[in-house]
């Protein structure tokens, strides 16, 4: 390998591996292969604008505004509510509730930061006050959370989407099944864990708690219907039905919950700057690393080294799925999907994959690497909300993340479950 590789395979492995946040990494990287190659520095800065002038990418912050602005306005206790009035007397109907929450809420606020932040908020309190452990609680919101990648509108297909120039719409279609399946397969978790377990349940409830509950939660119901009803009505595209999201919560949390007031919008806004500065750093900086490694040809030589090795299309799935997941479980999702997503669309192309039921398969992976030790972010979300330690909350968590790598063997080898909502 030329020393340009070494820089930014092996050099970005070890910064990584020292503790440097992910963006400082590859702006090192970067700044170290222009330097040593001769390349005119000003590509940094060239690429750092290029790599943020996307239309879709604007969905980010405020897709990350309008789950901020729910979770203060109230909405995610109303729909906490709604989930809990309707199984809360079936085995585990607690932590069914968490799951229906998580549902609803993904898909307004398509971050799974901000859904496992929302509902664990109110769920892991309430769950550890009915007698659960804690460890399992924070487990539970965890896995629950990151079925927004997957539950349109999701973030992380409007990253993908920008990658791979594929249709953002497509894509939030092709992750409805694969959520739904996760959820299921959740869902029989909690409800067998139930079963065995002696803790009694709640009772069911009545015709009056359930009409106060709907009553109570008809605005937070309504958020994903005016969303998801304008993207595929054709009303407004993804990026700009973010925008109507934060417009929507900040009405009903102003004036219709009248939980959020005027001085708590620079709060607020200052959380989901924070959050959103930090994934368009990595986009920013991750544009000039892509560029480099487009011109080392890297993507190419290790496409033609799987094609001289791998000659099966399965197999070549079930080593970028592998490699994929090993990746996620140690390094940030975001990172992986713009550093390394244009080598995996050119290796997929030319094994004759389709790009919409691959880009499913790459955000179920980086769903379940958000949960998976040792440094899944969406696990650490939960471990801040919960104050558990790691060890704990990755042993509950372990049936969760089998049951979800189950269903991305499912998504890979049977392109139905991306590709039947797209067709």
């Amino acid at each position: 390998m030329s020393l340009t590789a070494w820089i930014l395979s092996a050099g970005f492995a070890a910064l990584v591996a020292l503790g440097m946040p992910f963006a400082f990494a590859i702006a090192v990287c970067v700044i170290v292969v222009l330097l040593s190659a001769g390349i005119e520095p000003m590509l940094l800065p060239q690429t750092l604008v290029a790599g943020t002038q996307s239309f879709s990418l604007l969905a980010i912050p405020f897709f990350m505004l309008a789950g901020e602005l729910m979770s203060a306005g109230g909405l995610s206790q109303r729909m906490v509510r709604v989930a809990d009035v309707f199984v809360r007397h079936l085995p585990g109907g607690m932590e069914l509730a968490v799951i229906g929450a998580a549902l609803i809420f993904a898909a307004v606020s398509g971050s799974a930061p901000a859904t496992t932040a929302a509902i664990g908020a109110v769920m892991i309190p309430a769950m550890v006050e009915r007698g659960h452990d804690k460890a399992y609680a924070t487990a539970l919101v965890v896995s629950a959370g990151i079925l927004a990648p997957l539950i349109p509108p999701s973030i992380a297909f409007v990253i993908w989407g920008v990658i791979a120039e594929q249709s953002i719409t497509k894509l939030f279609l092709s992750g409805v099944l694969p959520g739904a399946m996760m959820a299921l397969g959740m869902a029989a978790i909690v409800v067998t864990k139930g079963l065995r377990s002696q803790r009694p349940r709640e009772p069911r409830a009545s015709l009056a708690d359930i009409k106060a509950a709907l009553r109570d939660g008809i605005w937070a119901l309504l958020a994903p219907v005016v969303v998801l009803g304008g993207i595929y009505g054709g009303a407004f595209t993804p990026t700009e039905s973010a925008v109507v999201a934060c417009v929507y919560a900040l009405f009903v949390g102003t004036v219709v919950e009248k939980r959020l007031t005027l001085k708590q919008l620079p709060q607020v806004i200052a959380s989901a700057m924070a959050i959103s500065a930090i994934v368009m750093a990595i986009v920013a900086v991750s544009n000039g690393f892509s560029f480099l490694v487009a011109q080392e040809q890297m993507a190419t030589r290790l496409a033609g080294w799987l094609a001289q090795h791998i000659d099966e299309k399965w197999m070549m799935l079930m080593a970028l799925n592998l490699g994929f997941f090993v990746l996620a479980a140690v390094m940030d999702e975001i990172a992986i999907m713009v550093i390394l997503g244009p080598m995996l669309i050119g290796i997929a192309n030319q094994f004759g994959v389709d790009p919409i039921h691959f880009g499913s398969m790459m955000v179920t992976n980086v769903a379940i690497g958000m949960a998976a030790p040792p440094i899944g972010y969406c696990l650490f979300v939960g471990m801040a909300i919960s104050g558990m330690k790691l060890a704990p909350v990755a042993r509950a968590i372990t049936p969760f993340v089998l049951m979800m790598l189950v269903v991305l063997v499912l998504v890979t080898y049977l392109p139905i479950f991306s590709l039947a909502l797209v067709r």
